[in-house]
This record gives C-alpha cells, structure tokens and sequence, in this order.
C-alpha cells in the first residue's frame, strides 16, 4: 500500500469514528430525553433527525471507503455502488435541507410573540413530520442517477465515456448532456437550500445585534435588579445554528466547486482525487456538526440548571 492510498484511508478512518461517535451521542441524547419527557421539542426533533442523516453519510459512504482502502471488505461491485451512492446522496442532501429547516425554525423563533411568523413557528412543528417526509420523497427522487449509471470500476472503456471517476466506482453517463443535467441539478439542489439559509442566518444575526444594543441601553441607564446575566438558552442556540450554516457553505461551498470543476473537464479524470475531496469536505460537516451540537447542548443545560 503506498502512502497517498495510506493517507486517504487514515483520513477517511479518522472522520469515520468522530463522525459515528459524535452523531451516535447526539441521537442517544435525545431519545433519552424523548423517554423521559415523552417527546421533544420541534429544534429538537429536527437535530437529531440531522444527525441521523448524517450518520448515514459517514456510517455509509466513509466507513466502506475505509474497509475498501484497506483490503478488508469490498462492497463496491455494480449493485455496490449503485446502493452506496444513491444512500449517500440522498443522505447528503438532507443534511443540507435539514440544516436549512433548522435555522429557518430558529428565525422563526426569534420572532416577537403574537408576530403572524410566531403562528409560522407552532405550524411548522405541528407539521413537522410532514415536512421530513416531504423532504425525504424529495431528496430521493432526484438522487436516482447513482441507481441508473453507477458502476463497479473495471477495465472497461465505455465507463470513461461521460464518466465521473469516483475511485471505487464510475458514474457512467450515456451523453454529456445528460451528465451536465445530472451535474446542474445537483448543484441546484445544494444552492437553494444554501441562499435560504444564509438569508435565515443574517436575519437571526440581525436580530443579535438588535437585542445585543438593547439589553447596552438597560445597562448603562442603571443596574437590572433580578435580571438574567450573559446569553440566554435561545441565543446560544441561534449562535448554534448560525455556526452550523457557515460550517455548511465552507465545506459544502468547497464539495460544489470542485463539482462544478469535474463537470468541465471534457475527459474522464484518471485519479479519484477530485471526487475524494468532495466527500471528505461533504463528510467533514458531518462529522464536526455533532461536536458543537454537543457543546452548545451542555452550555444550555448548565444555563438552565443555574436559572433553576
């Protein structure tokens, strides 16, 4: 085993375990307060259904790329790589939809009560639900290409025709124009989520600021008697979820470029590292995600307790 090939698995190994580690917390953590309170919170739900998808990404996509790499277990024949891609892009995609879910419903949270967008906030997690399984229908419709072209990587010249080079794997389109449409719509689907959400995350801060300047005002017109000090628990989950976004359009803005990049190579590439950077920025926002959930988490508990 050379060492690029040794450095690949490493990585793909060390995202593996913080990534099923960090994920597997957050998803134990709230079922067992799903237990012992009987349901959870709408941002709640709405986490630990983000960390599940993104356990499917590394548990899926990273972990066999770690038993392939080292000669353990290969699940990349043909119906191999057409179950692993198609689970990782669907998987993939919700996590980016999901993380939009979530600092909208954040935004809405900040709203003043009585607003028409706090009556927004209870009907979205009085639909929550509909609204997860609205996404999944979604996401797995338009991550059907996997399932039609996907291939085992083998000593066949058609592959490389239109292909996409994805070291274990080819996506082997049967024209450019159909690999172009499939490249536009996957780019389509990860720009939407991630102007919305941008947009979601500057009115949070916004509103920050707003409150930030307010609560200087009350300072300096004298001392708040019986008041609360530092950030309450609803900033600190907004600053949470803003923190989440730009971890998203860092690592996922770096995925799309260099897709966008191998859709304007006229040529098959003959190295895998394109597409290998790709999932390893993709699966780094899934591995890194549960840590500051997981922080943030502690922070507003301990937040909680001394209020009680």
């Amino acid at each position: 085993m050379n060492s690029d090939t040794l450095t690949r698995g490493m990585l793909f190994l060390s995202l593996t375990a913080m990534g099923v580690l960090g994920n597997g917390v957050v998803i134990c953590t709230f079922l067992s307060a799903m237990y012992r309170e009987g349901r959870l919170l709408p941002a709640d739900a709405i986490v630990m259904h983000l960390a599940s998808t993104n356990l499917m990404v590394v548990g899926v996509r990273c972990l066999l790329e770690v038993l392939a790499t080292f000669d353990i277990y290969n699940a990349f024949n043909d119906v191999g790589c057409k179950a692993v891609i198609f689970i990782y892009r669907t998987s993939r995609s919700l996590s980016i939809w999901l993380t939009f879910v979530l600092s909208a419903y954040q935004c809405l949270s900040v709203a003043p009560p009585g607003s028409c967008w706090a009556d927004t906030r209870l009907l979205v997690g009085q639909y929550l639900g509909s609204i997860f399984l609205a996404l999944w229908v979604i996401n797995t419709s338009m991550s059907i290409a996997p399932l039609l072209f996907a291939a085992g990587a083998k000593n066949d010249s058609k592959l490389i025709q239109n292909g996409i080079n994805v070291e274990f794997c080819f996506l082997s389109f049967p024209s450019k124009i159909s690999r172009d449409a499939n490249g536009g719509v996957q780019v389509g689907r990860d720009v939407v989520p991630i102007v919305l959400m941008v947009s979601a995350s500057l009115i949070i801060l916004a509103f920050l600021y707003r409150h930030r300047r307010q609560m200087k005002g009350l300072r300096s017109g004298g001392p708040i008697t019986g008041g609360r000090q530092g950030p309450s628990a609803e900033r600190r989950a907004a600053v949470t979820v803003v923190t989440l976004v730009m971890l998203y359009v860092l690592f996922y803005g770096v995925d799309n470029g260099l897709w966008v990049y191998t859709l304007t190579v006229q040529q098959t590439l003959s190295s895998s590292l394109i597409s290998d950077l790709r999932i390893f920025f993709s699966s780094l926002y899934a591995a890194v995600s549960p840590v500051i959930i997981i922080a943030s988490n502690k922070k507003v508990n301990k937040q909680l307790m001394c209020r009680n």
